[in-house]
């Protein structure tokens, strides 16, 4: 499985687990999943995301796969 796919299934767990908890919260939990899937998101990325999550808003994660 692809490491844009393995961070994509932890995001969708934690959207549906996480909705309306604080972005502090989330942060973490999406860090230790990028880096299980050996993605370098930055601290900014992240936090898009866990506000995502929090709130409900749609978010489209888009990985660029260089090598």
């Amino acid at each position: 499985m692809a490491a844009a796919d393995v961070h994509q299934q932890a995001y969708a767990a934690l959207a549906r687990t996480h909705r309306g908890r604080p972005v502090a919260e989330i942060v973490p939990l999406l860090r230790a999943a990028a880096d299980r899937a050996l993605l370098g998101f930055t601290g900014s990325d992240l936090v898009e995301q866990a506000q995502a999550i929090s709130s409900g808003a749609p978010y489209e994660l888009r990985v660029r796969v260089t090598g």
